[in-house]
C-alpha cells in the first residue's frame, strides 16, 4: 500500500503547479482568458474551470455527497467571469481538500469506494481515485500550457521533478 503522505505530497504538487499556471495566467488580458481557442474546452477560462470543478465533484463524491444539476452549475465558466474568481474558488477548495485529506489513513485508502462512471457503478479502492484526481489534473495542465502559448505567454515549467528541484513544499 501506498502510504497517505505520498497523496498528500500528490496534491501538494497539484497545487503548486496550479498556482504556478495561474501565476502565468494573470499576465493575460481579460480578452486573452476568455477567448474561443478550439481546445477540449474553448477556452483558457472554460479549461481552468473545468479543472476546479473536477476537483470540486472529486472532493464531494469522496464525502459522500453527490451534487444536484443546481449545485453543479456553480462551476460552470459563466460563473468565473475573472480569473480572480477562479482562483478566489481554488483556494477556498483547497482548504477543503486538505481537510479530508488530513483525516485520511492507510487503512482510509484501501476502503472500496463506487463512483458512476458513464452510467455505470464501479468500484475501486479509495486511493486509485485519488491517483485520478491529479492524473487528470495534470492532463489538463498540458492543455493549459498549449493554450497559454497560443496565447503568446510564456507558461512556467510545472512538471513533477521541477517541483522538486525549487523545494515545492507548500
Amino acid at each position: 500500500m501506498i502510504p497517505v503522505a505520498v497523496f498528500r505530497e500528490f496534491f501538494d504538487y497539484n497545487w503548486w503547479a496550479r498556482d504556478r499556471q495561474l501565476e502565468a495566467c494573470a499576465a493575460l488580458t481579460e480578452e486573452q482568458f476568455l477567448r474561443p481557442l478550439g481546445n477540449s474546452f474553448s477556452s483558457l477560462r472554460d479549461t481552468l474551470a473545468h479543472l476546479v470543478g473536477a476537483e470540486w465533484i472529486w472532493l464531494e463524491a469522496w464525502r459522500g455527497h453527490s451534487p444536484t444539476p443546481q449545485e453543479r452549475r456553480a462551476y460552470a465558466p459563466e460563473t468565473f467571469p475573472t480569473l480572480t474568481a477562479v482562483r478566489e474558488r481554488w483556494q477556498t477548495l483547497e482548504r477543503e481538500m486538505r481537510e479530508y485529506l488530513a483525516g485520511l489513513s492507510e487503512e482510509t485508502l484501501s476502503r472500496p469506494f463506487t463512483v458512476s462512471r458513464r452510467g455505470q457503478a464501479c468500484t475501486y479502492p479509495l486511493w486509485r481515485t485519488l491517483f485520478h484526481l491529479v492524473n487528470h489534473q495534470t492532463y489538463h495542465r498540458g492543455q493549459v500550457t498549449t493554450l497559454l502559448r497560443q496565447l503568446g505567454a510564456q507558461p512556467p515549467a510545472v512538471d513533477f521533478l521541477a517541483a522538486h528541484d525549487v523545494g515545492f513544499r507548500r
